[in-house]
Formats: structure tokens, sequence, C-alpha cells
């Protein structure tokens, strides 16, 4: 089981150390950083996050619970709550060996919770490069839906990188829920 905890000042070296180059670096983030990352460009991206009730961002670490290791990062962002939705962005599972054991599933549907249950949420959505084949599994395995694409959204050295937007709501993700409790009675 996957545990969300903020991220903090304390957890930058191992996300730092995850990122590992240039190209991991743009999955996970577009163009939001340049490489490599650094100390002062997470400071700004924490700036004004974490508190449930105000801020529009938030950031965590992804922790095993049985373990205790960090296993990953995901933040939800773009947070409206007269709109009653947000985004999941900058999601990692950080280290190869945890890759293709559920652990992106985990942050998803942890994270899916908080802003359903706890912030209210009636949409949440996300945007993936076309590439990345596995996260688009994960994300339909937690219930997102494709809206659309946005075809070459961003230049990656001689090449252009599509993007899927996706989403869930609210009583879609109530559904799976309702699936889940009976498959587990």
């Amino acid at each position: 089981m996957v545990l969300l905890e903020q991220f903090e000042p304390k957890d930058y070296d191992q996300l730092i150390e995850w990122i590992s180059d240039e190209k991991l670096l743009t999955n996970w983030s577009g163009s939001l950083f340049s490489y490599p990352l650094s100390r002062e460009s997470l400071d700004w991206y924490l700036k004004d996050t974490n508190d449930l009730q105000n801020s529009d961002a938030l950031v965590y670490k992804a922790v095993d619970s049985k373990t205790g290791t960090v296993v990953g990062h995901i933040s939800l962002g773009s947070i409206s709550r007269k709109n009653k939705s947000a985004r999941i962005s900058r999601v990692l599972v950080g280290s190869s060996c945890e890759r293709g054991k559920g652990t992106c599933q985990g942050m998803i549907k942890a994270l899916l919770k908080i802003g359903f249950e706890e912030l209210a949420l009636h949409r949440i959505s996300l945007g993936v490069y076309s590439d990345n084949k596995a996260a688009i599994r994960c994300y339909e395995k937690c219930g997102f839906v494709t809206e659309g694409i946005s075809r070459d959204i961003l230049k990656v050295e001689d090449t252009y990188w599509s993007m899927y937007e996706m989403s869930i709501l609210e009583t879609e993700w109530q559904l799976l829920q309702a699936k889940e409790r009976v498959q587990t009675a």
C-alpha cells in the first residue's frame, strides 16, 4: 500500500537523484524545470503549497507503508474550489525496481481519495505524453477516461511529443470504490 506524505525540503535530494537525465525531467515536469533539477527550483515549486484548505497545489512523496521507503512523487495542482476541480501532475515512480508493481496505481488512488473525499472535488484531470504507455495503462486502470490528444505539444530534441488529456469525475470514482468494496467483501 502507498501512503502520501507532504513533500518537504528534506526530500529534495532523493527526487534530484531520481531525475537523472534531461528526458526524464521533461517527461516528469514538461518545461516547468530545467536540467539539472536544483534545490532552489524545488524551493520555488513548494512555495505556498500543502495547505489543504487554501493552497492551489499539494505536493507529496509516496511512501511504501510496509517498508517506510519513499518510492515516488506526485502532486495535485490547479485546485479550483469554485469549479471543484484539480489536475494531477509530476507523477514519478522513483526507483526502476518499483515500476510494474502497482506503485503508480497506489499513488493515483491515494491522491484521488484526497481529491474526492478531503477536497470534495468533482473532476480531476491529468496530461500524459503519448509515448508513456505504462502511465496511460495505469491511469486507465484507475478510472481515467481519455478526452483528447494535444498533438505535438512539446519539442524534445528533434521530435515532438503529443499529450493525452484524461480525467475522472467524482461519480465515476464513486462507482469504482463501490466495485472495489464488493470485490473485497
